[in-house]
């Protein structure tokens, strides 16, 4: 753990105030669900809830059956990283931060595909590659909010993007939010 230097006051009614720096650079934000964690020590640790965290092995399963189905690469998202990988799409990008176009796509609700198009791909992650083969990525909604994303990206040309990898996201995409539900 590391330590800020910052002190806050709990107000009357027991809230704190977490400085902008520190929403800023961990990405909180407002509405933003955290999970509250206390030790023996008298240490209270807040961490950013992920709804999708939850259903860690279960979405490595899906990715894998997706990729296994689709012969693409699958890569599922909360709305901060990666949590699941498969079909080529390397398993080392589970966990790393994922882009702010991606972060965008979650935030807006909005089904991006260059599917006949002439759109360029966009990078899943921060700091990576824009797909050349193609890609779709689905928001995944729970109870009406918008908490990961499922994307297929293209392996190679004589594989391309197709309207059924579009159905298979948002069905993924779907399911995944239904099975946060309940």
């Amino acid at each position: 753990m590391k330590a800020t230097g910052i002190v806050r006051r709990i107000d009357e009614l027991g809230r704190v105030v977490v400085p902008k720096e520190i929403r800023r650079t961990l990405r909180i934000r407002e509405g933003d669900p955290l999970e509250i964690f206390t030790n023996r020590d008298g240490e209270v640790i807040l961490k950013k809830y992920s709804p999708i965290g939850e259903l860690d092995n279960f979405a490595k399963q899906y990715a894998e059956a997706l990729g296994q189905t689709s012969g693409q690469m699958i890569m599922i998202c909360d709305r901060d990283q990666v949590v699941a990988a498969s079909g080529g799409a390397k398993k080392e990008n589970i966990g790393k931060k994922i882009s702010k176009d991606v972060e965008n796509l979650i935030d807006e609700r909005e089904v991006f595909t260059t599917h006949n198009s002439l759109k360029k791909g966009i990078a899943i992650i921060e700091e990576g590659e824009e797909p050349s083969m193609g890609e779709v990525i689905y928001p995944i909604i729970c109870e009406g909010d918008a908490v990961g994303a499922v994307a297929i990206i293209g392996k190679d040309i004589k594989n391309p993007i197709s309207v059924t990898e579009q159905k298979l996201a948002a069905v993924a995409a779907n399911f995944l939010g239904k099975q946060m539900e309940s």
